[in-house]
């Protein structure tokens, strides 16, 4: 199993021979309404998008995870797995074999088993997911939720923010710092690959003054080394670097 980052909350994953592109910025501003005086998103540079991709799948259809410049750059015959706004967004800009999933739905696309889960409140419950192939299997939520239902199992790899983002009086709305011992405790993933906040992306705006931040990946690792999460790795990715993620899981119902 191979992952490679491409900032942001974008990933491309590698079962095998299949791959699968999560939540790409790839290319374009990124802004939220009410326009870009309130926030925006700047690429250090553009990417083309990944050859070959089997899958898209989304977490959530907020922009920064459904990218309408970056999704234009894909073949609209290309499969679409995501969230209920997610889907809805990608049928709204072409693409034709859409899927929606609501938390607790499950998937299949050739040997890859897709499972939804209750993601964060934004404000609908959008999508995490459970991924099993027989090649690995992984957890990925963008905003550090992690739901109470989804059992206890091995997992090889986990992909989640580990720092906190909040804004005043709200709260925090990105809780990797808070999540991480849970995920570790829960999954035992031989890697944790950060996520959602890197990339050397240039942002201005109301929001980002207002904006707070809480960890870091540095004490992430300190945070696992200090609760003896033996066997376990924290990455934290250079986007369009690939990394071969170790596996060797039970397969179990995969």
């Amino acid at each position: 199993m191979h992952a490679t980052y491409t900032g942001a909350n974008g990933w491309l994953l590698e079962f095998g021979a299949l791959r699968v592109l999560v939540d790409p910025w790839l290319t374009g501003p990124l802004e939220f309404p009410p326009g870009a005086w309130f926030f925006r998103g700047e690429l250090p540079r553009s990417q083309p998008a990944p050859e070959a991709v089997d899958l898209l799948l989304l977490t959530q259809g907020l922009p920064d995870h459904c990218h309408p410049p970056s999704l234009a750059l894909l073949p609209k015959t290309l499969p679409v797995v995501g969230s209920a706004s997610a889907a809805a967004r990608a049928r709204q800009l072409g693409f034709a074999a859409v899927t929606a999933l609501r938390p607790g739905d499950r998937h299949r696309h050739g040997e890859l088993r897709i499972t939804a889960t209750a993601g964060a409140p934004v404000p609908q419950v959008e999508n995490g997911y459970l991924l099993e192939h027989p090649a690995g299997r992984l957890y990925l939520e963008p905003h550090g939720f992690l739901p109470a239902d989804l059992p206890a199992q091995p997992l090889d790899a986990v992909i989640t923010p580990v720092v906190d983002l909040g804004l005043p009086l709200a709260g925090a709305f990105v809780r990797g710092r808070e999540v991480l011992p849970r995920l570790v405790e829960r999954f035992s993933p031989r890697t944790v690959l950060a996520s959602t906040t890197g990339g050397d992306v240039a942002f201005s705006g109301l929001l980002t003054r207002i904006l707070w931040q809480q960890g870091s990946p540095a004490e992430a690792a300190r945070q696992l080394q200090a609760n003896g999460a033996e066997g376990c790795s924290l990455i934290n990715p250079v986007p369009g670097e690939r990394y071969t993620l170790s596996t060797g899981c039970s397969r179990g119902g995969a």
